[in-house]
């Protein structure tokens, strides 16, 4: 069931949104990926890497030291993006790594690895009618993901789930300079799906400093989808409560009729 009634403090001090009250009907709802479109998997991060360097490399060892390399380049890369907020992009990664997209192991290596997500990447069965719902609603979809990975890429992904012609616009940050929490991540969504006022935005998002604490500061509704199993490496202790939370992603139509109203 959805929870409406997690309204955030409205400290104006952290950009945030009026109350609801005057607030203006929304018009876009944008969404996090990974762990919120689709569901929470725990994901063996090093051996992603054995098995693209399986398929590089051409003795046991070489592929063993490569993968070794690939996961150091991948670590330091996301560690960059937490101090400082820039994106980064698999073939950064790669090349750090000393990884050439030009050897004749690479196009083997990369379908490999693509195959190795592919069960973690399948889209919640609740995007389908949320989407279409939104969009009879006449409200705006997007997408806004923390990610390395190309826009062919996700978009191969939304694809295969029948998922792609009911986006509106998506934003993925291996495109553009910054991650989430920066607030220039969550104002290219915002422009992305053609809406000028934040405040008419909703983000829906699984982490609640990337998500919830960077959509808020820009004066966007926050809506939390509690079920992923984040680390603890990856968590980031912040003090906000979402706008709302939705225990499964349909419960965002809830949430929206009830601003809406």
């Amino acid at each position: 069931m959805a929870d409406p009634d997690g309204a955030h403090g409205g400290d104006p001090r952290a950009g945030a949104a009026p109350p609801d009250g005057v607030r203006p009907p929304v018009k876009a709802v944008i969404f996090d990926w990974g762990g919120t479109l689709t569901p929470w998997h725990t994901v063996d991060l090093a051996q992603q890497w054995h098995v693209y360097a399986r398929e590089y490399a051409a003795e046991p060892a070489e592929a063993a030291e490569l993968a070794d390399r690939i996961l150091a380049a991948e670590d330091l890369a996301w560690s960059r993006t937490k101090s400082d907020g820039r994106s980064a992009r698999l073939a950064d990664v790669l090349a750090a790594a000393g990884v050439r997209t030009d050897h004749p192991g690479h196009p083997a290596a990369q379908a490999a690895y693509e195959e190795f997500w592919e069960p973690h990447t399948y889209t919640d069965p609740d995007v389908v009618p949320l989407f279409a719902g939104l969009r009879a609603r006449g409200v705006r979809v997007g997408v806004l993901s923390t990610t390395i990975w190309s826009r062919d890429y996700h978009e191969r992904v939304f694809a295969r789930d029948g998922v792609l012609d009911l986006i509106d616009a998506a934003v993925y940050t291996s495109e553009i300079p910054h991650v989430k929490p920066h607030p220039e991540a969550f104002r290219h969504a915002r422009e992305a799906v053609g809406v000028s006022d934040s405040a008419a935005c909703v983000y829906v998002g699984d982490r609640p400093y990337e998500d919830v604490h960077g959509a808020q500061r820009v004066g966007m509704r926050a809506v939390l989808v509690p079920h992923s199993d984040i680390p603890a490496s990856q968590q980031v202790p912040v003090d906000v409560a979402p706008d709302g939370v939705a225990h499964r992603l349909l419960d965002v139509l809830d949430l929206v009729d009830a601003w809406n109203r």
